[in-house]
């Protein structure tokens, strides 16, 4: 009995294994999935969860007034609810990556059903922004390997983060996100935020739009610029 059970352990361990990249950057990059970006004087601002009726227009205009620019990856149910706004995100010179279609946890599902959620987000994010998605970010940052082929297979690259706010608590409040969010930001790193609470705490979108200028004077004060992948 422990041969088979070492085996099945082992492919747990295996099928698991890319829901650590997040977390471990010795793992992202056996996986090859960046968590910063070749920049020496620039890092990468992104917002996941969109596009939202409130937090996002809330989140675009701050941006506009910074002349900044970030990646937005969306959930293609929610661009179904709010297509204008994901028009407005690529019109404005944001970068658009893709999310998800139904944002649930990538190791719950078949290679199937990734495909065919990655093809309808593709489908709904492409009809409204304007022209296809480049870049992939999973729910909860978790690829399994199968996902993770059919993202690649798709042309899409990974980029996960490597630094957050954990902005998606409501309670969490302005000064917390952003000191989290940019303390010590150096080039090349990629911050990650929330422009929605679809899949949060109610309004913790209002947390992020507050900390914005925070965390936008922290990069400027470290001499460093946004830029897109």
């Amino acid at each position: 009995m422990r041969r088979p059970l070492a085996l099945v352990s082992l492919a747990a361990a295996a099928w698991s294994a890319p829901a650590l990249a997040p977390l471990s950057p010795t793992v992202a990059r056996a996986l090859r999935i960046p968590r910063r970006v070749p920049a020496s004087d620039a890092v990468v601002l992104s917002f996941d969860d969109g596009p939202h009726p409130d937090g996002t227009p809330a989140v675009l205009e701050r941006l506009r007034a910074a002349g900044a620019r970030a990646v937005f990856f969306l959930a293609g149910e929610q661009v179904l609810r709010f297509p204008a706004l994901a028009a407005e995100i690529a019109a404005e010179g944001h970068a658009i990556g893709l999310h998800c279609h139904r944002h649930r946890n990538m190791l719950r599902l078949s290679a199937r059903s990734v495909g065919a959620d990655l093809d309808a987000a593709a489908a709904a994010i492409g009809e409204a922004s304007g022209g296809p998605p480049a870049l992939h970010r999973p729910p909860y940052g978790i690829y399994s390997p199968a996902g993770l082929a059919q993202v690649r297979a798709r042309g899409l690259a990974p980029l996960l983060w490597s630094r957050w706010g954990h902005d998606w608590r409501a309670r969490r409040g302005a000064a917390r996100i952003a000191a989290e969010a940019s303390a010590g930001v150096c080039a090349g790193d990629v911050i990650l935020l929330h422009d929605a609470d679809h899949y949060s705490e109610s309004g913790s979108w209002r947390g992020t739009v507050a900390a914005l200028p925070a965390i936008l004077a922290a990069v400027g004060e470290q001499g460093l610029s946004l830029t897109l992948p």
